[in-house]
């Protein structure tokens, strides 16, 4: 690896982690020596680059920090032709058009050479068959950023429908449909709604009464137990 390649991955590396990471831990992903990565180290921070910790104990990037995206390496490229690919065959269309038009702005970005890997990319993603639904799941993303409430039309698998007040956590995206995460104000716990079973969506003018950081939280703990008991029973 070209010692200038090696500084942006160390850089890239502190990003990624967010927390202090030591000169051996990046010494191992890059196949190098500690010394080397000390060197580096001091020469980034010669640059300029906002790196604060030290030897033995780690280092960290300050963030908003940031490299233009035409320093993107060929792997990362085809990660996210990729990602663009599953958004556009997974999810809905105002969401395919964003990320149509993200990967564009990439690419006016690169250098040539790096073109073709946008135009012509190593992976691709199956198409499946849509699934009919009654909303906009632009509409649900919008309340999971304003931590608004949403009172929902929903149908379970016998067809009764009831009436839920939610607090949305995060919309899932599979193969096949989507899944809403929510806290159910009927049901006193997370829940799934299955969008393709929602009739109608209305966004309540309450906000959700916990912050979006601790409610995710609160979800991946009850989703972790959820998990333990499946592989339990």
């Amino acid at each position: 690896m070209r010692r200038a390649d090696r500084l942006y991955v160390i850089i890239e590396i502190l990003r990624r982690e967010g927390r202090p990471v030591t000169a051996e831990a990046i010494a191992t992903e890059l196949e190098v020596s500690k010394r080397t990565v000390y060197r580096d180290i001091a020469d980034l921070i010669a640059s300029r680059v906002p790196i604060s910790g030290e030897a033995g104990i780690g280092y960290v990037l300050e963030r908003g920090y940031y490299l233009p995206p035409l320093m993107l390496t060929e792997d990362e490229i085809d990660a996210l032709v990729l990602g663009v690919e599953y958004v556009k065959s997974r999810g809905e269309h105002e969401i395919g058009v964003a990320a149509r038009s993200l990967l564009a702005k990439v690419q006016a970005c690169l250098p040539e050479r790096l073109v073709p890997l946008v135009d012509l990319p190593t992976t691709s993603v199956a198409p499946v068959a849509s699934s009919v639904e009654n909303i906009r799941a632009a509409d649900i993303r919008a309340a999971i950023r304003a931590r608004r409430k949403l009172e929902l039309k929903y149908s379970d698998a016998q067809g009764s429908v009831s009436t839920r007040k939610v607090w949305p956590v995060l919309l899932g995206y599979r193969d096949h449909g989507r899944i809403l995460a929510a806290w159910c104000e009927l049901r006193g716990d997370f829940r799934y709604f299955r969008t393709e079973r929602i009739a109608a969506t209305t966004l309540i003018d309450e906000l959700v009464p916990e912050r979006a950081s601790v409610l995710r939280k609160r979800w991946k703990v009850a989703m972790n137990n959820e998990r333990e008991r499946y592989v339990a029973s």
